[in-house]
């Protein structure tokens, strides 16, 4: 059943909810909440079972799971592969600079095209992916500056960040003791250092190419490293 799973990030959004962060923070988006529906549209479609592998993301992108409610959410992929669409809240506050449009957003979230991107290549199928793997943040927490910047989570001071990280942590924790998956793969070394907090001796730790734009070696050939390192970790 996919309701522990709803049950903790329900959990996660009431602990997070009203935290104020520093200068330069300017404002504050979780999609646990105006999105809250389509992540639980996400959770219960394809949160059931045990897991072989968990993938870890950081936190959601602008046009990604901010849009969405959907990790590394690219709207055509949730749209056309998974088949999650329907309405999406406003944030409260709103950026003016950070519109939320939902699934009529027109940008692209390239983390999210590329990753998605890969898994529609190797599986034939968002259900025979997600039989045996599952995809989540770390952090639901999106942070941007006056400017309309994204800032990550590792850029924030470590005393703002303390209840974050413990909230987070023990929402991981509870979605790998539901899930009881033999694999975490961190997408990105920040992932991977989450992963490791919380697995067990059981518990293979591994991670791929993060596929932000921001990395060169992602631009250069996201999928191709990415896959190889899929089949050093032996999940395909």
């Amino acid at each position: 059943m996919s309701k522990p799973l709803i049950q903790a990030a329900d959990e996660l959004r009431k602990q997070l909810h009203g935290l104020k962060f520093p200068d330069p923070v300017a404002c504050t988006y979780n999609p646990l909440d105006y999105a809250w529906d389509r992540h639980c549209d996400y959770l219960t479609r394809f949160g059931k079972g045990k897991k072989k592998v968990l993938f870890l993301g950081m936190n959601p992108g602008p046009y990604g799971m901010a849009q969405t409610g959907v990790p590394f959410g690219e709207i055509p992929h949730v749209r056309d592969w998974m088949g999650i669409s329907g309405p999406i809240n406003k944030p409260e506050p709103e950026h003016k600079k950070r519109p939320v449009t939902g699934f009529d957003c027109e940008r692209s979230e390239v983390s999210g095209r590329r990753l998605w991107g890969l898994f529609a290549e190797l599986f034939d199928s968002a259900d025979h992916f997600f039989e045996h793997h599952f995809v989540t943040n770390f952090c639901p927490l999106v942070w941007m500056k006056d400017t309309g910047a994204n800032i990550t989570p590792d850029k924030l001071p470590r005393d703002c960040m303390e209840p974050v990280e413990k909230a987070c942590l023990a929402h991981l924790a509870r979605v790998i003791e539901v899930l009881q998956p033999a694999k975490l793969i961190g997408v990105g070394a920040f992932a991977e250092k989450q992963l490791a907090a919380v697995k067990n001796d059981s518990q293979e730790l591994g991670k791929i190419l993060h596929p932000s734009p921001a990395s060169p070696a992602a631009n250069r050939d996201f999928a191709g490293t990415a896959t190889r390192q899929l089949g050093e970790l032996g999940v395909i």
